[in-house]
């Protein structure tokens, strides 16, 4: 066996034990903070858009915001703490963090650019099916916690099927115009992510060994 193979069945044993891992990267405090600012937007979005078909791109703007500064804060606070980890632990620990963080975060991240891509289409295409959105991102939303539950807390699937359920409901019940309801995107993400909040805190205050 040569160094290259040897070093590649390295990398493989360990992407598999990361595999294995729980990933600790994501908490409480960045899904509540998203969580209120579904709110704050779903309060804003009825003082000034009063009539969000009328003007689809300020829906749209208003509620991509809300998503880029969470996505902001919560890849924000995984970046600092991968880097703390690295800096604590060079050796093995320190790179299965890291490969447990990659592996979590490239099971989720395809969601995020189908919701985007997805809403541009929409936007620019088919406006009359706008309606869809809140429900739609919602579904690719769970889509995203089914793909990496298992390297999160168990808590985390009830979440996914919430927001897959909600946004089922929301194409199911609240089509036309009743889905821009300043209600609805808050019901689905304010809650679904306060839901993520506690999952995430009951598992942190777990204190259990072997953290990753």
């Amino acid at each position: 066996m040569d160094l290259q193979e040897a070093l590649t069945q390295i990398s493989a044993i360990r992407r598999q034990m990361a595999r294995s891992e729980q990933f600790r990267g994501y908490r409480a405090v960045p899904a509540a903070i998203s969580a209120l600012l579904a709110f704050a937007a779903g309060a804003l979005q009825a003082t000034l858009i009063a009539e969000p078909m009328a003007h689809l791109g300020q829906f749209i703007a208003l509620w991509m915001a809300v998503a880029a500064v969470s996505l902001a804060i919560g890849t924000g606070h995984v970046w600092l703490r991968d880097r703390r980890t690295a800096r604590g632990d060079r050796r093995s620990a320190g790179l299965l963090h890291r490969e447990t963080t990659q592996l979590a975060v490239g099971q989720f991240f395809p969601c995020l650019v189908a919701g985007g891509l997805l809403t541009v289409v929409v936007a620019r295409s088919v406006p009359q099916v706008a309606w869809m959105l809140p429900g739609l991102w919602a579904i690719l939303f769970s889509m995203g916690l089914f793909a990496s539950w298992r390297l999160l807390p168990s808590g985390i699937l009830a979440v996914a099927i919430y927001f897959l359920a909600s946004g089922l409901c929301a194409l199911a019940w609240n089509g036309g115009q009743n889905a821009f309801s300043p209600w609805t995107m808050p019901l689905l993400f304010g809650i679904g992510q306060s839901l993520t909040a506690v999952v995430l805190l009951l598992s942190e205050r777990k204190g259990a060994g072997g953290r990753v």
